[in-house]
């Protein structure tokens, strides 16, 4: 087991320094890019990435984690699902460029039909880019995923602004995207040792794609719900309203999945190896629920509290109608360590089944709310605010088997939970009084981030708050591994 943590700790550490760079580039890449593109161009680019998402779910079908899951996963099963992967996102290619007039036609715009076949190309990378990403992440070699991410923004953020700067438009976007995609898959191919070969075991293909199936039906219902708010938006109000909400997400979703992000692959990883033992799984999903959760949370508070100056400092006047979406998405990621944490141990012990059970569950009330505040009430904040319903409802749904399969019921999680609730809610009423000073939009930023920061941390250090306490001893265990 201390041999596993010393690998979780060095993973975590290289997963949180690939999220954080990434995170970082993408924001500067997408701030440069916010100022010389227009609503529009980003709200396109939304409709058309549906298409590619969808695509991306059967393309993996699930096999990606099942790879990881499976204790005896070897190349023959890594070149399986190659093979496998690759077939069906060369359907899927062919399937969407065909099909490219008839969705540009439906939403009445015929310069969609080419941006929307080049970024098709995305899945015939994803294809062996998905298998080299299970093999880093099962191997807990995350530096690899560290060196190809990083370089994927700088390449691909350079690509997309100076198309930009050239009048590019909606297409500055689409090179952004697929130049990411190749770099990526380029970089963990220079890195990784492991290459398709001609090799096709049928017999583990269906064990694999017996525990996958239920990861893909999963993946389906979630990336259909999230693609079914997108068109209903674009569709239902304008481009230019879809571009202001796909912007208010980008920010808080950069910064949520840095921290969330990098925490819950290896608790993946590392729940796999242990799956048998319950009480060993019970205890990692606690401490990456905890943790993430301790970290996440004040983040997308002080976020919410600086959203307007934020908004205008970064983007401009034109992006202020982002703002509201940006603060109820900052609820959501708030959040989202409690969904990712319970649904991750599931994967991690190969529950699949009941994994694919909340997605339906789920998507029962999301499509029912998300219908409701579209057609009925005709508001596309409405339609925001009803996710952000949804996201507190699944927080419950998705803690609800963790129960009985790890025995981590309802109460003890929100006594977990408690402390990074209880004291981003403190910060917040102590630096809010800032917002009603008349001081520019950047002394406004720092000040209400300093006092939250301060506040949080003296705080939870006073009442030796466990979580802090536990950072703290993994930074110098980190720090020790690395001199040695």
């Amino acid at each position: 087991m201390s041999s596993l943590k010393t690998q979780a700790i060095s993973s975590l550490f290289w997963r949180f320094l690939e999220r954080g760079g990434s995170a970082f580039v993408a924001m500067v890449v997408q701030i440069v890019m916010a100022r010389l593109l227009s609503p529009d161009d980003f709200g396109l680019l939304a409709l058309l990435a549906v298409f590619i998402n969808i695509g991306s779910v059967f393309v993996q079908s699930g096999l990606n984690t099942a790879l990881i899951q499976a204790a005896d996963a070897d190349d023959d099963d890594y070149s399986t699902v190659f093979w496998m992967s690759g077939a069906v996102s060369i359907a899927l290619f062919a399937l969407i460029f065909i099909s490219a007039p008839a969705i540009a036609a439906f939403y009445a715009n015929d310069t969609l039909v080419w941006p929307l076949r080049a970024l098709a190309g995305i899945l015939l990378l994803d294809a062996y880019n998905s298998v080299q990403v299970a093999k880093v992440t099962k191997d807990l070699e995350l530096r690899k995923t560290f060196n190809a991410t990083l370089s994927a923004m700088v390449v691909s953020g350079a690509f997309g602004i100076s198309t930009a700067l050239l009048g590019a438009g909606l297409w500055a976007l689409v090179i952004q995207q697929l130049t990411y995609q190749a770099t990526t898959c380029l970089v963990l191919r220079l890195q990784v040792s492991w290459r398709p070969r001609l090799v096709f075991e049928a017999q583990r293909a269906r064990d694999l794609f017996g525990f996958g199936w239920k990861l893909l039906a999963s993946g389906l219902l979630n990336t259909g719900y999230q693609s079914l708010s997108t068109l209903i938006i674009g569709k239902q109000f304008s481009a230019s309203d879809l571009g202001f909400v796909t912007q208010g997400e980008k920010y808080p979703q950069a910064l949520g999945s840095m921290i969330d992000g990098s925490i819950q692959p290896v608790m993946l990883s590392a729940v796999s190896r242990i799956q048998d033992d319950k009480a060993s799984v019970k205890e990692l999903t606690r401490r990456a629920l905890k943790t993430s959760s301790f970290l996440v949370v004040p983040v997308m508070g002080a976020l919410a509290l600086s959203a307007e100056p934020l908004i205008l400092l970064l983007l401009g006047e034109r992006w202020l109608p982002s703002v509201p979406f940006f603060q109820i998405y900052c609820l959501i990621w708030a959040l989202y360590p409690i969904q990712t944490s319970n649904l991750q141990a599931l994967n991690g012990i190969g529950r699949s089944d009941l994994f694919l059970r909340l997605e339906v569950v789920k998507k029962v009330y999301s499509v029912a709310i998300l219908c409701f505040s579209a057609f009925v009430l005709r508001d596309v904040y409405a339609v925001v605010l009803g996710i952000a319903i949804t996201s507190v409802l699944s927080c419950f749904v998705n803690a609800f088997p963790s129960r009985k399969v790890i025995c981590y019921g309802y109460r003890e999680q929100v006594r977990d939970l408690a402390p990074a609730f209880l004291l981003t809610g403190l910060c917040l009423v102590i630096a809010w009084p800032i917002s009603l000073a008349d001081i520019p939009p950047m002394l406004t930023i720092v000040a209400q981030g300093v006092v939250v920061a301060v506040i949080y941390l003296f705080v939870a250090k006073l009442l030796k708050v466990e979580e802090l306490e536990y950072l703290i001893a993994t930074l110098k265990e980190l720090r020790g591994e690395r001199k040695r």
